[in-house]
């Protein structure tokens, strides 16, 4: 009767374990390169805005290879939040926009270098003046009257 009672916890313990998992599923979002001629896709991990990306590479004598980018400048973890990826419809653009869903603020990320870098979070709300973007720095403009 011991083994019983020992054989339904564990199975009582693998349905909890088993509950957590879809959740833990979901927790990355991946967008293609927009770019035409680019096998290039984007992840983003949706709670921490992290964002990587990998691509097809050709490998003499090999079917090919996988090439991956780690996070660089910008790219790394932000402020834990609601992040997304959207891909422009430019069909020459290499890079993605990371959007936070809940601040509405968005960052341009690309491949340089052999890793992902995105440009310092920016929103543009109805009473803030316009900003121009050069590299990563941010030059506010003044209020058009």
């Amino acid at each position: 009767m011991g083994g019983k009672t020992r054989y339904r916890g564990g199975l009582a313990a693998l349905a909890l374990l088993g509950a957590g998992l879809p959740a833990a599923a979901g927790s990355y979002e991946f967008v293609p390169a927009p770019q035409a001629d680019l096998n290039r896709v984007y992840r983003v991990d949706k709670v921490t805005g992290e964002v990587t990306s990998c691509q097809y590479g050709l490998q003499e004598n090999t079917i090919g290879t996988t090439l991956c980018f780690g996070p660089g400048e910008g790219a790394g973890p932000q402020a834990p939040s609601e992040y997304g990826l959207v891909a422009s419809r430019h069909l020459r653009e290499a890079g993605v926009f990371r959007v936070n869903h809940r601040t509405g603020a968005m960052s341009i990320c690309y491949v340089l270098d052999e890793v992902v870098v995105c440009t310092p979070q920016a929103s543009a709300g109805s009473d803030a003046p316009a900003a121009r973007t050069t590299g990563n720095v941010v030059t506010p403009q003044p209020a058009r009257p």
